[in-house]
């Protein structure tokens, strides 16, 4: 494909990416609100973010091998279809159960968008020019991820009314549709296919479990971190994914290629995805709330302050992009992603309610820069070591331990959060002479219904906890630059896929006078061969000394 074909192509899969990830953000600054209107509980409230993350996460790598067996481009109009139908239930809810079902539904139609934007991308770009075009899709996922709080915000704020925020993504979605279709010629070579329909059970089971498990554990109401149910829970998940890794390792389909797991780069990478994904949800999730609660800002004002955040996101992702595509190397990108992270969490580590804003604002912009030099970067370097046939899985498999990280990782840190807070203005209430409830003293939201003198107490132990998140994150994104440390770098190829050549006796001198034996068997041409000046005449004489064989 052209440049200008991909472009177009890209068009139609960037604006569905955007449309599924800014259906994960702008629902954030309404919650209060729909809790409100339909008279929903604090565990309605927490169910409206895991429902749509677990169908998220559970579903991801489903789709991902499904676009290894059939076309990518149904699959992909699939998925906006149902995220499509999602949307419109859940706009038109009118009571709490509805509006769990349509966000499973959306969350099904998200992780199809997720992890088949990737894959499709993966089957028409070359690793060594993916770069640049990976830059566009982390600026999509910036403007998204940052720019939806800001739009819920606005939108809530105005007539429209927060059922607007499922509405607005219906017309972006058949947007996406109507360009994909006309925009995207994918060649599809029809096989037999075996869906591993057991193994997409076990991993849904074994998941959900799990994610439900770190969901309630330790909120008031149901049960302890140390308990009988965790422990039946846990030992639950536990079964199944270990039947699950039995499963995948029988089956000729399986859903989660272990073959490609065990791949060091894949496993690394996937490492890293998960503290990626415990800083990139966290950040989203919990500076919205220091911003309104510890700060005193509107939705829509919170969302403006997370521009800093989008900038230095762009800034990272595309310009990594672009010098990646340019150079061939992408390592130093994810060294200098993590060491970015890590400043960036440290440095909101020592937030408290009286920050000084441009310090905030600083903080936030070296948190994003890092996330874009890592999140589309680590998809890239596992994609390069993978055939077109398997970049569904791979892709999928990154995606879908991104989501389950920062699924997990959002409920943890929100439990810490709810603790520290409590004790924080229990501590503050008792200074002040001020009785504690028996219902805990950070139970309460709604900060502006409170006393001036108690509203302080209470936004001061908001804006001092959420430093204890960010600290905890920090040491997380610790193990992300661990991992991308000992991933082995191997240069871009400039070829779709993974040509097999025979390789052949050279003659000394060749190639600086490296002799190459002939041992009969398949290998591929070596990316140092490909990406030196002369990459087109060495596969040449590489492939054609075996041409007669062949």
């Amino acid at each position: 494909m052209s440049h200008r074909q991909i472009l177009q192509a890209l068009t139609g899969l960037l604006a569905a990416l955007f449309t599924a990830m800014l259906s994960t953000t702008i629902v954030a600054n309404a919650l209060p609100t729909i809790m409100a209107d339909l008279h929903g509980t604090q565990t309605d409230f927490a169910w409206v973010v895991t429902a749509a993350l677990l169908a998220n996460a559970v579903s991801t790598p489903i789709w991902g091998k499904l676009a290894d067996l059939f076309s990518k481009k149904l699959l992909v109009q699939l998925s906006i279809i149902v995220f499509v139908i999602g949307s419109v239930v859940a706009g038109l809810a009118d009571n709490m159960p509805v509006l769990l079902t349509a966000r499973v539904i959306q969350g099904i139609g998200m992780g199809g968008l997720t992890a088949l934007v990737q894959a499709v991308i993966g089957s028409i770009i070359p690793p060594r020019e993916r770069g640049r075009y990976s830059g566009y899709m982390g600026a999509v996922m910036a403007v998204a991820t940052a720019g939806g709080p800001l739009l819920g915000g606005f939108i809530v704020d105005s007539p429209l009314g927060w059922r607007w925020t499922f509405f607005l993504c219906v017309p972006l979605a058949v947007v996406a549709l109507f360009l994909l279709q006309v925009t995207l010629r994918l060649p599809h070579t029809r096989r037999k296919v075996s869906i591993d329909w057991l193994g997409s059970l076990l991993l849904t089971a074994g998941v959900s479990l799990l994610l439900i498990w770190v969901s309630f554990a330790g909120k008031s109401g149901y049960y302890e971190w140390m308990s009988w149910q965790t422990a039946a829970m846990v030992g639950g998940a536990v079964v199944l994914l270990a039947l699950l890794v039995l499963v995948e390792s029988k089956v000729r389909e399986p859903i989660i290629p272990l073959k490609i797991i065990r791949q060091r780069t894949t496993a690394l990478a996937i490492v890293a995805s998960v503290s990626v994904g415990i800083a990139m949800f966290g950040s989203t999730t919990f500076l919205g709330q220091y911003f309104q609660i510890a700060r005193g800002f509107s939705p829509t004002e919170a969302g403006l302050l997370m521009l800093p955040m989008i900038a230095g996101n762009l800034a990272g992702s595309v310009g990594s992009g672009q010098l990646i595509s340019r150079f061939g190397k992408w390592k130093r990108f994810l060294i200098a992603g993590t060491i970015m992270v890590i400043a960036g969490t440290g440095l909101a580590g020592t937030m408290d309610h009286e920050t000084d804003m441009v310090l905030v604002s600083l903080f936030i912009f070296v948190l994003g820069l890092g996330m874009g030099l890592l999140m589309q970067n680590l998809v890239l370097a596992v994609q390069n070591t993978v055939r077109v046939s398997e970049v569904g899985s791979a892709s999928a498999s990154i995606a879908f331990f991104r989501t389950v990280g920062g699924a997990i990782g959002v409920s943890v840190l929100g439990a810490v959060m709810s603790s520290s807070v409590s004790s924080r203005a229990a501590d503050g209430l008792r200074a002040a002479n001020i009785p504690v409830s028996d219902g805990g003293a950070g139970d309460s939201l709604d900060i502006g219904s409170l006393p001036p003198a108690i509203q302080g107490i209470f936004r001061a132990a908001y804006g001092d906890a959420t430093a204890t998140i960010f600290q905890i994150a920090a040491v997380i994104s610790v193990v992300a630059f661990i991992a991308v440390l000992f991933i082995k770098e191997q240069i871009l190829r400039r070829t779709l896929d993974i040509k097999p050549t025979p390789t052949t006796s050279v003659e000394p001198g060749m190639n600086g006078g490296s002799d190459v034996v002939n041992s009969g068997a398949m290998s591929t041409v070596p990316d140092t061969v490909q990406d030196n000046g002369t990459a087109a005449e060495a596969a040449e004489t590489v492939q054609g000394s075996g041409a007669g064989r062949r």
